[in-house]
């Protein structure tokens, strides 16, 4: 199939998963709340209440393939192994340059509606790094989107700290009605760049972020040099990342964590340095992934969600994530010697 095939044919496979009960929908409202001068989405989701809670797994690049093992003989389970639930299976997609498979899954425990994931047909690590025919799958999925009348943005959690829950690699696709974007898209269409095809940083935001525009037109390119420039964005935010995680000297030990967002008009990249925020209010624990650097945090309940208000999203984010140290950086992150885990 292709990306317009695969795009296509969510909205039917949603809402027969959800007839067939293989899919768990919950229904959620979103909240607008304003926080130091950014205009974030809250969504309650009182449902979540009666989820188990899973323990975060433990992310190793190069342990990861030999746990993910079908069946209970003492190795984890790879629910996107196949055979695949027919009724959460959307698509198998083909990246042209490296003839490298993937599968399109729903997601079986949905808040949005229309959530798919794009999933390595090959196991492969979510501790490793996007790589360039899973960039570029991405792109043309959320290009797909677009020639269909569908916003779509991407996100990816890489790393314990990141707030991933599932060791096979997967790149995880939602819907948005606001024409313009998640928050931290609205941030980056404001940025005013002096060299449009550098990396740069939100400095309205509390924490670290690494940002990159797109050329425009750039859903047009050949498929060569789309896979050229969106590769070297990619390396060019990690490494500005790894740059700022050595910056902080309490980073947790072990591989870096970060959490990537990307939109038809730009790649982001958060380091993160924990998962999980302490409410001072409450004492529970509020789970941050890629969605909530998105500007799309979610809380389980009415006092949850006057906790955050309370507390403040942006000191939330700053304490999951990393101080930026943008002024800090210059050109060459590249030559340092790379972390362990990389």
């Amino acid at each position: 199939m292709d990306p317009t095939a695969i795009v296509a044919k969510v909205s039917a496979c949603f809402e027969n998963a959800c007839n067939t009960g293989d899919l768990l929908y919950f229904p959620s409202t979103i909240v607008k709340h304003v926080d130091s001068g950014v205009e974030y989405e809250i969504r309650l989701c009182p449902a979540l209440q009666h989820k188990p809670h899973l323990p975060t797994p433990h992310f190793n690049a190069a342990t990861d393939a030999g746990l993910a093992v079908q069946g209970n003989r003492g190795k984890l389970f790879d629910p996107f192994a196949p055979p695949y639930n027919v009724n959460l299976h959307v698509g198998e997609l083909r990246d042209e340059e490296s003839q490298e498979e993937f599968v399109v899954l729903l997601n079986k425990f949905s808040i949005v509606p229309q959530h798919f994931l794009l999933v390595t047909k090959e196991f492969k690590s979510q501790a490793s790094p996007l790589m360039p025919p899973e960039l570029v799958q991405t792109y043309l999925l959320l290009s797909a989107g677009r020639k269909s009348g569908k916003k779509l943005f991407a996100f990816f959690n890489c790393g314990d700290n990141s707030g991933a829950s599932q060791a096979h690699k997967h790149i995880q696709f939602i819907p948005i009605g606001d024409e313009d974007g998640p928050p931290i898209e609205r941030l980056a269409r404001e940025a005013r760049l002096e060299f449009g095809d550098k990396p740069f940083s939100l400095r309205k935001l509390s924490y670290a972020s690494h940002s990159y525009r797109f050329p425009s037109s750039f859903d047009t390119y050949p498929l060569d040099r789309l896979e050229s420039v969106i590769s070297d964005a990619f390396l060019q935010l990690l490494d500005l990342s790894i740059s700022t995680i050595r910056h902080d000297p309490d980073y947790p030990t072990g591989s870096p964590s970060y959490n990537v967002i990307i939109t038809l008009e730009h790649l982001h990249i958060i380091p993160r340095r924990q998962e999980n925020h302490t409410l001072e209010v409450t004492g529970e624990k509020l789970s941050v992934n890629a969605l909530g650097f998105a500007g799309m945090l979610l809380v389980k309940s009415e006092e949850e969600l006057e906790a955050v208000k309370q507390e403040t999203i942006s000191v939330i984010l700053r304490g999951v994530g990393l101080e930026s140290v943008h002024d800090m950086q210059v050109e060459g992150t590249s030559q340092e010697t790379p972390l362990a885990g990389l």
